[in-house]
C-alpha cells in the first residue's frame, strides 16, 4: 500500500506540473484514488481536510471583494505610486508590506488583502501583475515564520515546544528565530532589486481616488485585528480563524444589503470566491492525508536523521535543506508535525537542547513552499487569482522569482541560526 501511495503522489505531482491548466482536475482524481484504494481510509479523510484553511479563503474574498469595490485598493495604489520611483520599487514595496502582515496573520489572508491592490497598480501601469503577485505570495511565506501567530507550522512548534508569543523574539538569552526570519527577509531586497533591474517605467498618481465607503476598509482591518487577538486565546478551536473571517464575511453582507436593498454586490462577491483554489487544496489535503497515513513522510524523515548520526552540524543542514527540497512539493504541515517528535528523540539521545533543529526546521519547512507554485497555499491563492484575471502561471514563470527568494532567505537565515543556536 506504501509503494502504491509513493508511486499514485509523484504521478500527481508530475501531472500537475506537465498539464497546469488541469491541476484541480488531477488533484481531485488523486484524491478519489487514494479514498477508493483505501490508502485514506474513509473515517479520517474529513478531518485530513484542513476546513479552517478553506474558510479563511472563502469568507476573506468575500471580505476583500467588498473592500475592492469600495476603490479603496486603488487608494492605496495612488499613494503607493506617489511614493515609488519606478516600478521596481513599486515591487519591492509590495512585497515587504505584504511580508510584515503576514508576520501577524495568515499567509493566505495576506496574499487576498495585498494582492487585489498589486491588481489595481498593475491596471493603472498597464503591466503584467504575474510578477508582481508572486512577489506578494513568497515574502508572505517567507515572513510567515517570524511570530507565534505568522504560519500554521509557528502554531504547531510553538505548542509542541511550550513556547509563548516573545520566545519568538527572545528566548533564554539569545535572539529568536524572528531575527533570523527578518535577515533572510532583508537579503531578498537585493535580490528583487536584481530580478525587476528592468522595470524601470516611471510611476505617478496624476489624481487620487475618492473613497466613497470605509466600511468595507474597516471589516477588513477588523480581520486582521480579530485574527491576532484570537492567537492569544488559548485552547481555540482549531477552526476559529475560518469562522473570524467567515462571521466578518456575513457581516459584509448584511452591511450591504442595508445599504443597498439589494444582493447584486452580494451574488458578485460569491462569484468572486475561487472554486477552483478550494477544490485544489481540499484534493492536496486528502493526498498529503494519505501518504500521511501510510509512512511515507515518516520514512522519508527517519532516513535523513539515520544519515545525520552524531554530527549535528551535519543533522542541522539536513534537516533545513531537505526540508526546503520537500515542502517545494509537500504540505509543510504534516511534515512538521511528523518531525517535531522525531528530532526531539534525536536530541535527546545526543543530550542537546533541540533548539536549532526546531528552528532549522521552521525556516525550512516554511521557506521551502517558495519554491514551486504548489508548495504553499498562498502561492496557489495568488496563481488562482492571476488566473481570474486571465493570467495563466507556468512552474518556470514562479520559479524564477520564488528559486532566488528561497536561496538567499534560506542561506542566511540557516547561518543564523546555526550561529546563535549550535
Amino acid at each position: 500500500m506504501k509503494t502504491i501511495a509513493l508511486l499514485l503522489f509523484i504521478t500527481t505531482y508530475v501531472l500537475m506540473i506537465a498539464l497546469p491548466k488541469k491541476r484541480v482536475y488531477v488533484a481531485l482524481i488523486s484524491a478519489g484514488l487514494f479514498l477508493v484504494l483505501g490508502i485514506l481510509p474513509w473515517s479520517k479523510f474529513i478531518d485530513t481536510i484542513n476546513w479552517n484553511v478553506l474558510m479563511m479563503i472563502s469568507g476573506t474574498m468575500i471580505v476583500v471583494d467588498f473592500f475592492i469595490d469600495s476603490k479603496m485598493p486603488n487608494l492605496l495604489a495612488d499613494i503607493l505610486l506617489d511614493k515609488s520611483k519606478n516600478v521596481m520599487w513599486v515591487t519591492i514595496f509590495m512585497s515587504l508590506f505584504a511580508g510584515l502582515i503576514s508576520a501577524f496573520i495568515d499567509n493566505v489572508a495576506t496574499v487576498l488583502m495585498v494582492a487585489p491592490v498589486a491588481l489595481v497598480l498593475c491596471k493603472k501601469l498597464k503591466i503584467s501583475p504575474v510578477p508582481m503577485v508572486i512577489a506578494i505570495a513568497v515574502s508572505s511565506n517567507l515572513q510567515g515564520a517570524a511570530t507565534l501567530v505568522g504560519d500554521t507550522t509557528s502554531i504547531m512548534l510553538g505548542a509542541y515546544a511550550h513556547m509563548d508569543f516573545l520566545d519568538f523574539f527572545w528566548m533564554n538569552g539569545r535572539p529568536g528565530i524572528f531575527f533570523a526570519v527578518e535577515l533572510g527577509a532583508a537579503a531578498t531586497i537585493p535580490v528583487m532589486m536584481f530580478l525587476f533591474r528592468k522595470d524601470k517605467e516611471p510611476v505617478n498618481a496624476e489624481e487620487k481616488t475618492l473613497v466613497k465607503d470605509y466600511v468595507p476598509t474597516i471589516l477588513l482591518i477588523s480581520v486582521v485585528v480579530c485574527l491576532i487577538g484570537a492567537s492569544f486565546i488559548p485552547g481555540k478551536p482549531e477552526i476559529a480563524n475560518g469562522l473570524i473571517c467567515m462571521t466578518i464575511a456575513l457581516v459584509s453582507i448584511v452591511y450591504n444589503y442595508w445599504q443597498t436593498n439589494s444582493f447584486e454586490k452580494t451574488i458578485k462577491a460569491l462569484k468572486s470566491i475561487d472554486y477552483s483554489t478550494l477544490l485544489l487544496l481540499t484534493g492536496l489535503f486528502i493526498i498529503i492525508g494519505g501518504i500521511t497515513e501510510v509512512g511515507v513522510i515518516d520514512d522519508i524523515s527517519k532516513i535523513f536523521v539515520k544519515i545525520g548520526g552524531d554530527n549535528l552540524f551535519l543533522l542541522y543542514t539536513l534537516v533545513v535543506w531537505l526540508s526546503v527540497f520537500l515542502s517545494a512539493f509537500i504540505d509543510n504541515i504534516p511534515y512538521v508535525a511528523t518531525m517535531l517528535p522525531v528530532l526531539t528523540s534525536v536530541a535527546s539521545i545526543m543530550g542537546i537542547q533541540p533548539y536549532v533543529l526546531y528552528f532549522g526546521l521552521l525556516s525550512g519547512a516554511t521557506l521551502g513552499g517558495n519554491i514551486t507554485p504548489i508548495g504553499a497555499s498562498a502561492n496557489i491563492t495568488g496563481i488562482g487569482m492571476l488566473r481570474k484575471k486571465g493570467y495563466e502561471v507556468s512552474f518556470k514563470d514562479f520559479m524564477r522569482i520564488g528559486l532566488p527568494f528561497t536561496l538567499s532567505a534560506v542561506i542566511v537565515s540557516y547561518i543564523f541560526i546555526w550561529l546563535v543556536w549550535a
